[in-house]
């Protein structure tokens, strides 16, 4: 082990500190702490295994139950992807042609016209 500073092999243990060893060398007295943990996160395959789960329909409540991640860690990560992608882009033609399925909406109530013939 090495002083990140001065690259002096001089170096002693010099308590803990928030957990972690703190070393001090003796040559450029510098406190430091050696940080070899990975940090804390999902990995890549879990990362790609939910954002596929949503880009083929499930939403993301039915993500976490599958695969234990919090539903708001999915939602951050599908919104990091989608500043990824392109923008939409202006078609270089616009179709003289359209189709439109049959859609029909009732707004308000029927009225119904009872005739009654009394002859």
């Amino acid at each position: 082990m090495k002083c990140p500073e001065c690259n002096s092999t001089n170096i002693r243990k010099n308590g803990i500190k928030r957990g972690k060893q703190n070393h001090i060398c003796y040559d450029c007295r510098r406190q430091f702490v050696i940080h070899n943990e990975k940090p804390p996160g999902y990995s890549d395959d879990i990362k790609k295994d939910c954002l596929k789960m949503y880009v083929n329909g499930m939403g993301f409540r039915a993500i976490e139950r599958v695969k234990g991640v919090h539903h708001t860690t999915v939602i951050n990560w599908v919104r990091a992807v989608g500043t990824l992608l392109p923008d939409a882009y202006e078609p270089d033609q616009i179709p003289e042609v359209g189709e439109l399925d049959e859609l029909e909406t009732f707004i308000g109530q029927k009225k119904q016209d009872l005739v009654v013939d009394c002859r």
